[in-house]
């Protein structure tokens, strides 16, 4: 039998990595991230830091990621939503795993611009109308972002980063 304790961490896992994967979602197809998914985590985060007991210790860990992140905000090199997924996503993982979580977004981060950087030359103009299928207008618009320089979805790489630390913890 699995002990209490585990089974909501491995719950509360399984939440956040759901939540990430949203957060993923919506930043490629909108460029926005609802807050709905930052409270999420904040709640995945509280649930299991107060059954390990380090609540305290997570929170001010999480408050010196989103302090920095807010930072990174206002001097434009991230996303107020952004901002709040990271601070958020630094509660919900281990608090062993924070400098872990940071350091696999931020490489995270590098793959994704990288891929977008890569792609640049070989994106064509949009042609004909518009595509049928949700796939298509989302490749269609990424395409139409790729090539105005448009921001990235940097929610893929807090994500990626995220469920690593979660998978990992």
């Amino acid at each position: 039998m699995i002990p209490p304790i585990e089974f909501m961490n491995s719950i509360t896992a399984t939440a956040a990595c759901v939540l990430l994967a949203v957060a993923a979602m919506h930043d490629v197809g909108f460029r926005t991230l609802p807050d709905s998914v930052s409270v999420g985590l904040v709640g995945c985060g509280v649930a299991t830091h107060l059954s390990g007991g380090d609540l305290g210790r997570a929170a001010l860990a999480a408050s010196a990621v989103f302090a920095l992140a807010v930072l990174a905000w206002w001097a434009g090199a991230l996303g107020g939503g952004d901002a709040k997924l990271l601070g958020s996503t630094a509660l919900a993982v281990p608090l062993s795993s924070v400098p872990a979580f940071v350091l696999d977004t931020a490489l995270a981060g590098g793959v994704l611009a990288l891929g977008f950087l890569s792609l640049r030359p070989f994106v064509p103009a949009a042609r004909g109308s518009r595509p049928a299928t949700l796939l298509g207008r989302v490749l269609r618009a990424e395409a139409w972002r790729i090539r105005r320089r448009g921001p990235l979805p940097y929610a893929v790489a807090i994500a990626a980063g995220g469920a690593v630390s979660l998978l990992n913890g």
